[in-house]
């Protein structure tokens, strides 16, 4: 049983020969000429995707980029002690981080959009997750590249472990010289680097990889110790990010809670919100639609934090109304400067509608008094094309009567109502008889 086990788990099974994936993962290093091109235009196209907080061209960047090469290569590189190779991988990943930077850094500051999108702001904050994510996807990119069939995980390696969006990312901190958005970019980046690395190191040491002949076996050892030091380097901030992230989750769900039960379950509209974690005190600000409390009630109310888990908190009820007044116009400019794309395209259908829209019903009834010989009518503006690139829009009056009008006086009526010069008016009735005095 133990044996089958053993048999079924085997990634022996279906292995490429060493001497061929060698060959493969030192072709793949390599940043010149066509892969370098690949890279700048995959670096553009993930650029374009933050830029317009498009997923969908982002995803489609990552699966081009040829950054896992350089990568995959230093781990081969540490799990074979080949240091020729490893070598020339950190050089390549050098010069692709470098080329990736200028080009994305480049891209943002010639772009006129620099609004932070939500594609943005996601690689910004890495945590134990991306620690994660990048681990076992390098383990099951490593496990692919030793197989005989490549298979389907490579591509989605390529976009699980994300490492072309924080170096845009960190591009656009550059271009925007928001060094914040640098740091935290660059720390996702180098996360993701380090534990590719290192799951590829285990994956070939496990399939016991013949390792280049080293007489240095204390070199060997502070390799080993080298390794280990890093991994903790970059685990510890990481876990850290990720229980802060917690902590700020669970600190919002508590006001939620505290907002719910203090006021909106007593009948208070809160009208205006405002929640800061990172103040220290952090603090809650409060406005309602009418309501008015006293010293003593929001003194009760800060005491009543603590009963919903909320610690060194202050609770600030707004009820200048100047200030309220400043608060909420500073809300709404701000919101306006969010339109997104979607609601550009409404706006820009709406405009278009109205252009063509025609709804008049008091124009229809003066027809009716003014040329009672017009049994059924319909009025509209339309195209008129008179060459490929020249366009008019016209209004057109088509009308159905059995006795023939004096279709210029309708024309002129209708030109003076409706303050337009290009009106077309047409009778569907083809022989209509002439009216009888």
């Amino acid at each position: 049983m133990r044996k089958t086990i053993s048999n079924f788990l085997n990634l022996h099974n279906g292995e490429e020969n060493p001497a061929i994936v060698l060959e493969n993962v030192t072709s793949n290093v390599s940043f010149r000429g066509a892969n370098l091109w690949i890279l700048a235009c995959a670096i553009l196209i993930a650029s374009v995707g933050l830029n317009v907080n498009s997923t969908a061209v982002i995803i489609g960047a990552m699966l081009i980029s040829p950054l896992m090469g350089p990568i995959v290569g230093a781990g081969f590189a540490l799990a074979t002690f080949n240091f020729s190779l490893l070598k020339k991988s950190m050089k390549n990943l050098l010069i692709a981080t470098v080329v990736s930077l200028t080009v994305s850094s480049l891209y943002f500051y010639l772009s006129p959009f620099k609004d932070i999108q939500s594609e943005l702001l996601a690689r910004t904050s890495p945590n134990i997750y991306d620690v994660l994510i990048a681990f076992f996807g390098g383990i099951v990119g490593a496990i692919s590249i030793t197989r005989i069939e490549k298979g389907n995980p490579i591509p989605g390696v390529a976009i699980a472990t994300a490492l072309m969006p924080p170096l845009c990312t960190a591009g656009f901190g550059i271009a925007t010289a928001n060094w914040s958005f640098v740091a935290g970019a660059f720390y996702l980046y180098t996360i993701n680097c380090f534990f590719i690395c290192i799951s590829t190191f285990l994956i070939i040491k496990s399939l016991k990889y013949q390792a280049v002949e080293t007489t240095n076996k204390a070199f060997e050892k502070r390799i080993r110790y080298g390794i280990s030091i890093l991994i903790i380097i970059m685990i510890v901030p990481s876990c850290y990010l990720a229980y802060n992230l917690l902590n700020q989750k669970k600190y919002n769900q508590n006001v939620e809670n505290f907002i719910n039960e203090e006021f909106s379950k007593k009948g208070y509209t809160v009208i205006y919100k405002k929640v800061d974690y990172n103040a220290n005190p952090k603090s809650i600000e409060l406005a309602f639609l009418s309501t008015k409390f006293d010293s003593t009630e929001i003194k009760k109310f800060n005491t009543s934090l603590q009963d919903f888990g909320i610690k060194n908190t202050n609770l600030v009820i707004k009820q200048n109304t100047s200030d309220l007044k400043k608060e909420i116009l500073s809300e709404i400019n701000l919101q306006k400067t969010n339109i997104t794309e979607k609601d550009l395209q409404v706006n820009e259908l709406k405009n278009e509608l109205n252009l063509y829209k025609m709804d008049n019903p008091e124009l229809v009834k003066e027809v009716k008094i003014l040329f009672p010989e017009v049994q059924e009518m319909a009025i509209g503006k339309l195209q008129n094309y008179f060459t490929t690139d020249s366009t008019s829009l016209e209004t057109a009056f088509i009308y159905q009567s059995e006795t023939k009008i004096d279709e210029e006086k309708l024309k002129t009526w209708l030109v003076n109502r409706l303050k337009t010069s290009n009106i077309i008016v047409y009778n569907t009735r083809k022989d209509p008889v002439k009216k009888k005095n």
